[in-house]
């Protein structure tokens, strides 16, 4: 059974037999904490995209996507082939190339902030850069029609994700919190498997 938007908070209230307003306030933050738990812990290749993107000369800096949440892989494009950037940590590629005047081709990279990558050497020149990334697909919240990837083929992971974090909010039992945390843990792996 897919479940949609509306679908999905009387489920969570149904399960809950909880009608509280504070409660149903919340609805929508229990569904969108279940989501990202969902893409941090079960990267599907389903939520995988490529851009192409240009590295300038003497910006060691490259824009992420708006709807990124992490790097599968970069490559600089060249006219035969693709040159893999390694991924790496930020103190390496502070280590490796300390003055960011000192350029060459891109052989590192790694997240800066939420909207940068930065590049280890800093390019010597304009290059067309490949970004193959996992990205966070449309919230059934938010979606137009209340449905979501999720909601259609997720829908034991996504309710029960989303009961977990009610229950949380509930202070519920323990045992009941345990019985849907090892349900939502189950379907995840479900998920993993598909």
């Amino acid at each position: 059974m897919a479940f949609t938007f509306t679908t999905l908070k009387t489920a969570i209230q149904d399960y809950t037999d909880n009608a509280e307003s504070t409660f149903v306030s919340q609805l929508t933050r229990f569904i969108l904490n279940a989501e990202e738990r969902i893409l941090k812990e079960c990267q599907l290749d389903d939520f995988r995209k490529n851009v192409t993107g240009s590295a300038t000369q003497s910006i060691k800096f490259l824009t992420k996507p708006t709807d990124f949440l992490s790097p599968f892989s970069l490559s600089v494009v060249n006219s035969s082939s693709n040159e893999f950037l390694e991924y790496k940590h930020i103190t390496f590629l502070q280590d490796y190339t300390p003055n960011p005047s000192t350029t060459g081709t891109p052989r590192y990279y790694g997240d800066w902030d939420d909207d940068s990558l930065v590049l280890a050497p800093t390019p010597d020149a304009n290059y067309t850069m490949e970004l193959h990334y996992f990205y966070r697909p449309q919230s059934i919240t938010a979606s137009d029609d209340g449905t979501s990837w999720l909601g259609t083929n997720a829908e034991l992971c996504l309710l029960y994700g989303s009961l977990v974090e009610a229950y949380t909010f509930m202070k519920g039992e323990a045992d009941l919190m345990s019985l849907y945390n090892n349900r939502f843990i189950e379907s995840l792996e479900w998920l993993k498997n598909l």
